[in-house]
């Protein structure tokens, strides 16, 4: 067994203005029996990489550690008891911990899939935390009917277009929102059936324009990553017997429930935690990942990418990503 170094985008101290982040060697895992060691290719940035560098995640890695949830890259040494791969496979890995922006990982092999043939490293690294996140909110625990209205807020970020292109492809009419008419028109071509601009004079406003286009009945489902005002205004536009997933809270702002709304109108407040719902379920979990992992096989979900920073542009594409520039993912090319 061994335990190599590699270079990474590593957090050294925890910080509200990304000084705590810089290019240097880290301990990798423990390389043992039924682990992989991964060169990296590419990795991609999700919302809670900002925030597990300012110490705001539930996830809180040991100091020092490399930023990157989820990437992709060719497996160049596995260990004893691997069994289903081999070196020189292309795969993916991650939706999960961190890691994922230097140049190499080792993981437990149970935590790794086939790179898609059809997919790029680029679109692989991009792929698993977002599809995941919105399958297993849609389908596992918000039960989205075929012909349901499902709500999207946040549409343009990396959950929310998947959630917009799962949502279609499970048979439901979707209204999407965002803050940027550019972006929803993006957003729009990607399948939406209706995009909602939700702010009207620097205030929030959407729920009226929600009942208008469902005759008054509300959204069967709502997919909310925001939460703050636009939580506040779903529970005032969902159905009767609705589910309003909760996936995040980027929005900054932690929303409280007045209990008479559910009691009133029905509906169900949901919390949506992709990779616990794994950890908890463990057979539901690898079937989850199977699933979205064969619908990318035959191409029929695939991430979109905005931009594609080189490795050494790490901390800016962080701060592409804290000031809400992107549309759907923002990757790192890596190798």
């Amino acid at each position: 067994m061994s335990q190599d170094l590699t270079e990474g985008f590593v957090c050294s101290n925890l910080s509200d203005d990304l000084s705590g982040l810089s290019f240097k060697e880290i301990k990798l895992s423990e390389m043992s029996e039924s682990f992989v060691k991964i060169n990296i290719k590419a990795a991609s940035l999700n919302f809670p990489d900002l925030l597990m560098s300012q110490g705001k995640y539930q996830n809180k890695p040991e100091l020092p550690f490399a930023l990157g949830m989820e990437g992709s890259g060719v497996i160049s040494e596995i260990g004893s008891k691997v069994e289903t791969y081999k070196i020189g496979d292309e795969v993916m890995f991650g939706g999960w911990g961190h890691g994922a922006i230097a140049k190499s990982i080792v993981v437990a092999e149970s935590m790794i899939s086939p790179k898609p043939e059809a997919y790029s490293f680029e679109e692989a690294a991009a792929f698993k935390t977002a599809y995941l996140t919105a399958y297993v909110g849609l389908i596992r625990r918000g039960q989205l009917q075929r012909g349901e209205t499902l709500l999207v807020h946040g549409a343009s970020g990396g959950v929310g277009m998947a959630a917009v292109q799962l949502g279609k492809l499970y048979g439901a009419k979707v209204i999407a929102t965002g803050t940027s008419d550019e972006k929803l028109e993006i957003v729009k071509s990607w399948g939406a059936d209706e995009v909602l601009n939700i702010y009207e004079n620097e205030k929030v406003n959407f729920k009226d324009r929600v009942k208008d286009l469902t005759n008054g009945m509300g959204a069967d489902v709502i997919y909310d990553p925001v939460g703050g005002e636009v939580f506040d205004q779903s529970i005032r536009c969902i159905n009767w017997g609705g589910r309003l997933l909760i996936i995040g809270f980027a929005g900054g702002t932690i929303p409280t429930l007045p209990v008479n709304y559910p009691l009133i109108k029905g509906f169900s407040v949901v919390g949506v935690r992709a990779g616990e719902f794994g950890r908890r379920a463990p057979i539901l979990g690898k079937e989850n990942i199977d699933i979205i992992n064969s619908l990318a096989d035959d191409n029929k979900i695939r991430p979109h990418i905005c931009k594609v920073f080189d490795y050494k542009e790490s901390k800016e594409a962080l701060e592409y990503l804290e000031n809400r520039k992107l549309i759907g993912k923002v990757v790192i090319s890596i190798n």
